[in-house]
């Protein structure tokens, strides 16, 4: 299947989208070539969010209200299907990090029903794997983030350390070195729980906010009951 199937650049959607807030990276020394977003014609992004520079976001992706995903430093990012950020999210990268995901590099590249919870910040070079939760108000950076792990609100997990599949970082706990990434738990039932819940509930967004906003829309993001 053509992995970018249903996917078309942002300059194709402009009664969909919201072009004050979504635009390719601007020119500078270190990006001298601009590129816009591919946006799954599935996926939902709230007015307010911004999205700049060269993102992928496939199909039933989530975007919420007051979201930065800023591809202006470090590029590619990469947010799979059915991944959902929540309010006040950032997605910022440093200039020439990067992790390999098959062949490609990337900034940031967050897989499939991942969940970022409000405010936090992801920051590139980022991996972050399928099945994830990233707590309210957590860090990560420099970090590799495997498959159904759970980082809880106000922790940190940096320092190029990896967090093995199904592992649980507590609350407010630092985790920069592999050492203590080692010592994890398994995520607990009732926090794994509570991860797919979340999930369940953001994957209805996409649809529902695509008909309660309309066909056609200002340049604000609200309904036009008129396309003139």
């Amino acid at each position: 299947m053509n992995e970018n199937s249903g996917s078309i650049p942002f300059s194709h959607y402009s009664t969909s989208y919201f072009q004050p807030f979504i635009s390719s990276n601007p020119v500078t020394s270190f990006n001298p070539i601009q590129r816009l977003p591919t946006i799954d014609r599935t996926a939902f992004i709230s007015p307010f969010s911004s999205v700049i520079g060269d993102v992928t976001i496939k199909n039933q992706v989530y975007i919420a209200p007051n979201v930065s995903i800023r591809a202006d430093e470090g590029t590619p990012f990469y947010i799979g299907s059915k991944t959902n950020l929540q309010d006040g999210v950032i997605l910022h990268g440093l200039l020439n990090k990067q992790f390999i995901v098959g062949g490609r590099g990337y900034s940031i590249f967050i897989g499939n029903k991942v969940t970022v919870a409000h405010k936090a910040l992801v920051h590139g070079p980022c991996f972050i794997g399928s099945d994830v939760f990233v707590g309210f108000n957590s860090i990560v950076y420099n970090a590799i983030v495997e498959g159904g792990a759970f980082i809880s609100y106000n922790a940190v997990v940096t320092n190029g350390v990896r967090i093995a599949q199904n592992k649980f970082v507590p609350p407010g706990a630092h985790i920069d070195t592999q050492e203590k990434a080692d010592t994890l738990s398994v995520v607990p039932k009732d926090s794994n729980e509570f991860a797919v819940e979340v999930q369940r509930v953001n994957q209805e967004f996409p649809s529902s906010h695509h008909l309660l906003f309309g066909k056609y829309r200002c340049s604000c993001g609200l309904a036009c009951d008129d396309h003139a």
